[in-house]
């Protein structure tokens, strides 16, 4: 399973940014995924997950700013970044739960896309 993200690049404060992240390969479902980011010298954070029958989740400093969907036809995740502030600047990783043929679940990560938020 290989997940690609996309989307990331330099905004200015107060403005928005899409990113997407795609899962392609051999499974059986894939029941939950997730954006995190990172900063320089910062811990990896949770941002936004969205999870079958729990549905979605934010972290503090995001909600009423960002939005996670999935398009499950197309096992994509989006993460709509709106009004963002210098903070949120880092590389944003994207992750899946996958449940494989054997019904046994896997963790998977993207690539990372860099976002930068400055004037």
């Amino acid at each position: 399973v290989q997940l690609q993200a996309s989307g990331g690049g330099l905004v200015q404060p107060g403005e928005s940014l899409r990113l997407s992240c795609g899962a392609s390969g051999t499974f059986f479902a894939i029941p939950a995924m997730s954006w995190y980011r990172q900063a320089p010298g910062k811990q990896r954070e949770l941002v936004a997950s969205d999870t079958d029958g729990e549905g979605t989740r934010y972290a503090d400093s995001v909600k009423g700013r960002f939005t996670i969907s999935r398009d499950k036809s197309k096992n994509t995740v989006y993460l709509q970044m709106n009004r963002m502030k210098p903070e949120d600047s880092a590389v944003y990783l994207c992750h899946a739960n996958v449940e494989d043929w054997k019904l046994e679940y896997d963790e998977y990560w993207g690539q990372g896309t860099q976002v930068t938020v400055s004037s």
